[in-house]
């Protein structure tokens, strides 16, 4: 097996190898960088610079500028109240100025500004009636004026690590770098007028000033593009090796698609019928399928993957589909067993909840195959269940899974083809970056008769005003969704929560009229709720966003999101889509407490304007990252350190396009370039991918 080049070995170094870094304060960088090597610190890049070029004299020194000037120190008038300011006069040939301290440790402060003594100050001037004054300046003797950087960077910080602390650990780790083999191909290298990789280290944290800090300034570009690359080539290395493993042919007869289409109420849109070519090839060519089906909310992605299904049975093989929460799961069954049940297919339900006997007996339907359709939650791929003869596997909401899920249950067929299905519109840069291993198909047009959904902002202090609007339209026979961010009341967000909201709404509509669901209640619980809301039994359903995916009840035709300002656009989205799903008009209500900041405001203008899922996707990447976007922390896919996928779509496809080139001229990265791509996947840690070279 290859090793770690042992020229990257001092960049994987402890951080306690490093100037000011001791075990103790070890533990805080640690948690600042989300990692303890000295790599860590040089992919932590700075957010801004303080600019201490300006040097004037004290009479021309603008108020609210960063100024370096040399002064004479003269008197000090301390103040008996610690909590008062200690001012010391200090002048130059053109005038006085007051440095200032609030919360004053004097010896330290005569300590630093001796009477009489010469000393360099850097900070921001002030006018305090009519006075010049710089508060809390950096300071040092004539002699060491170079302690004080011209153009400092300012990084993020914790507590207890300041920005003197970092820089001196960084100065250290700079020293580190050394020039490494170059992977970046010659030509785009010199296009960009991008500098090798070392230099390019060197240069993020000594920026030039302000252009420093410019995503595309060519370091920075350069770095992320690394980071790109790194990325690209794994997800490409990933793809050949699923390619090259033995897949099936499905050709099936279309015999049970045709009873299915005649039972169908509707006609599949263009969008249905293109992807459903799409995946039609993927399943008849003799490699396995791995393709993304992205769909808007009520894009028909559930029906589509329904007939991929069918295919795989019609072949004589089993249909998996995986869903992220037990409501989804329960939901698909219900909606597909009446279509399976035309077709003469007989679908069964797995999830967490099923025990003993009833569980005993749905495990041996799957090992011996009187089960064709499975659908469940992750309990489908745990090692207890054991398919006849898995054909496909389709995964419903794949940002709720990481890949080692979804490989898993692909694993559990011989070439068994994966279908994976999201309804969060995800914007083209994120779709290459988190899936660049699998191909891609859009529904991007609605079924006809979708209504658009009025949507409506509306200030917390009017929500007796809606309430009362409310009571008109359940009297007319009206569901409601009551969204609520928070399950129970916490002392440190004052949001109102799930429980208080249902309490507070049950004086105006009537305990027996409304429901409430959360995630800490049990599988049961939730079931019951939820029946009664489908059934009308009640009309309101307070929740917490478990009901955000999948949750259809086309009887419901509004949306009440509690705090709107609080969740992100995507979310928003989501919320909004589980209403105007049937013949009625329906209404979203984005209740927000002000005052709103900037991105709070065009967030909910953005709900206001669009309905289109794409388009809320690339502002939501624009006003958050792809983190949130993505729900990093539970799904495996990647943050990016230092690329910024909003601010670097270009990059990312010519990363994408050159790590496919890359596999398709040298898949076992044997070439000189070859050799150092190795050792770009080893620098961001993609040893797994390395594994990969060559293995079938």
């Amino acid at each position: 097996m290859s090793q770690r080049p042992f020229i990257l070995d001092p960049l994987f170094r402890s951080l306690t190898a490093l100037p000011g870094v001791g075990p103790k304060n070890a533990k805080l960088f640690e948690k600042l960088l989300g990692g303890p090597k000295v790599l860590d610190l040089l992919f932590h890049l700075p957010i801004d610079f303080i600019d201490r070029r300006f040097s004037p004299k004290i009479k021309d020194a603008p108020n609210g500028r960063i100024a370096t000037m040399e002064i004479t120190v003269g008197k000090h008038f301390p103040n008996a109240r610690r909590s008062a300011p200690y001012r010391v006069q200090c002048s130059d040939e053109t005038g006085t100025l007051n440095v200032t301290f609030f919360h004053a440790n004097k010896d330290w402060i005569k300590k630093q500004l001796p009477e009489g003594a010469q000393r360099i100050i850097s900070g921001k001037v002030e006018y305090y009636q009519g006075q010049a004054q710089m508060v809390h300046p950096d300071i040092a003797p004539p002699e060491e004026r170079a302690s004080l950087e011209a153009v400092e960077p300012v990084y993020p910080l914790t507590q207890g690590v300041t920005n003197k602390t970092l820089r001196k650990a960084m100065d250290g780790a700079i020293g580190f770098v050394q020039p490494l083999p170059e992977w970046c191909d010659n030509e785009y290298k010199k296009r960009n007028n991008w500098p090798d990789w070392h230099s390019a280290v060197h240069d993020v944290h000594h920026p030039p000033g302000a252009n420093g800090m410019d995503p595309n300034h060519p370091a920075r570009a350069r770095l992320a593009y690394d980071e790109l690359l790194s990325n690209q080539l794994t997800l490409a290395l990933v793809r050949d090796r699923q390619r090259k493993k033995a897949g099936r042919t499905f050709n099936g007869t279309g015999e049970l698609r045709s009873k299915v289409t005649a039972a169908l109420p509707f006609e599949l849109t263009g969008a249905q019928k293109r992807s459903l070519d799409e995946i039609d090839s993927d399943m008849s060519a003799p490699y396995k399928m791995l393709r993304l089906l992205q769909g808007d909310v009520g894009s028909g992605k559930t029906i589509v993957a329904a007939f991929a299904m069918l295919r795989a049975i019609e072949s004589g093989a089993q249909a998996a589909l995986m869903a992220p929460t037990e409501i989804l799961a329960r939901q698909h069954y219900e909606g597909l067993k009446p279509y399976l049940e035309t077709a003469g297919v007989r679908a069964i339900i797995l999830t967490g909840r099923d025990k003993g006997k009833a569980r005993d007996t749905m495990l041996a339907q799957i090992r011996n195959g009187a089960a064709q359709v499975i659908i469940g939650t992750h309990a489908i791929f745990q090692d207890a269940v054991t398919f006849k003869d898995l054909g496909l596997a389709v995964i419903d909401e794949q940002h709720r899974f990481g890949v080692h899920q979804r490989l898993a249950l692909s694993e559990k067929g011989k070439g068994t083809d994966v279908l994976v299905m999201t309804a969060t519109p995800i914007p083209r840069t994120l779709t290459l970056t988190a899936y660049g291993d699998m191909d891609v198909s859009r529904l991007d047009e609605k079924p006809p008769g979708r209504k658009p959904v009025d949507t409506r902002l509306i200030p917390s202090e009017k929500i007796e005003n809606m309430i009362a609007g409310l009571k008109r339209q359940i009297n007319n026979g009206a569901r409601v969704y009551w969204v609520c961010p928070l399950v129970e009341e916490s002392e440190k967000i004052d949001l109102a929560a799930a429980e208080e909201r249902y309490d507070i709404l049950k004086h105006f509509f009537g305990a027996d009229n409304i429901g409430l669901i959360h995630g800490r209640m049990k599988g049961e619980e939730k079931d019951a709720a939820m029946a009664k809301f489908i059934t009308g039994e009640t009309s309101i359903l307070v929740a917490t966003t478990v009901i955000e995916v999948g949750v259809n009840v086309p009887e419901a035709t509004i949306m009440v999101i509690e705090h709107a300002e609080r969740f992100g656009l995507s979310q928003l989205h989501q919320l909004r889509g589980r209403v105007g799903r049937g013949a009625d008009k329906s209404y979203c209500f984005l209740l927000y407490h002000g005052p709103l900041g900037e991105t709070a405001k065009e967030r909910l203008a953005t709900m206001r304007e669009t309905e289109d899922g794409f388009v809320i996707a690339e502002k939501d990447l624009q006003l958050r990252g792809a983190g949130d976007i993505l729900g990093t922390r539970q799904s495996g896919i990647i943050e990016f350190k230092l690329a910024i996928p909003s601010e670097h779509a270009e990059l990312i496809a010519a990363a994408r396009d050159d790590a496919r080139l890359i596999i398709d001229k040298d898949p076992k990265l044997e070439s000189k370039r070859g050799q150092a791509l190795k050792t770009l996947l080893y620098l961001f840690e993609r040893d797994q991918a390395i594994k990969y070279l060559g293995s079938g």
